[in-house]
């Protein structure tokens, strides 16, 4: 089953692109590979939740947080490619967690993330990946990913 096929399986929509808030560009490919900059959990706009795990923001939440991540990535993807089928592997995921003191679950909230991925890659979606704990994050939010994938 292609990715798009899964998405929809998965009754996921992928929202309208957000254009990007500074001097960066969302994507960028080289060769066959393609790098997507970190993404926060925005929707319609807006950072969803502001905070930092282990302290105002859960695990669960946290995981959740980085699944939007995961969703944002896919949509700057497909406006970049046209389709998610071009993606032939997803190669890493690297996760910035804003934590708590003593909070340490970070590969943990980064799960959101990587499940979401799967679902939609299958087998394809098997990456390294990278969870990291911060201080602070882009305008507040709990949770950033950045995504490298190979294209076809």
């Amino acid at each position: 089953m292609s990715a798009e096929d899964r998405l929809k399986e998965l009754g996921i929509e992928l929202p309208t692109p957000d254009p990007a808030t500074g001097l960066y560009s969302h994507c960028v490919q080289t060769g066959n590979l393609l790098f997507v900059s970190g993404q926060i959990p925005v929707v319609e706009g807006q950072v969803s939740r502001t905070g930092h795990c282990g302290e105002t923001i859960t695990l669960e939440e946290g995981a959740d947080l980085a699944r939007v991540c995961a969703i944002n990535a896919l949509t700057q993807v497909r406006a970049y490619l046209g389709s998610l089928d071009k993606v032939a592997r997803v190669v890493r995921l690297a996760g910035y967690v804003a934590s708590a003191p003593g909070f340490v679950e970070h590969p943990r909230v980064m799960n959101g993330a990587s499940q979401l991925i799967l679902d939609v890659f299958g087998e394809a979606g098997e990456h390294t990946r990278a969870a990291i704990g911060v201080a602070e994050l882009p305008m507040g939010g709990p949770v950033e990913v950045e995504f490298l994938f190979e294209v076809s």
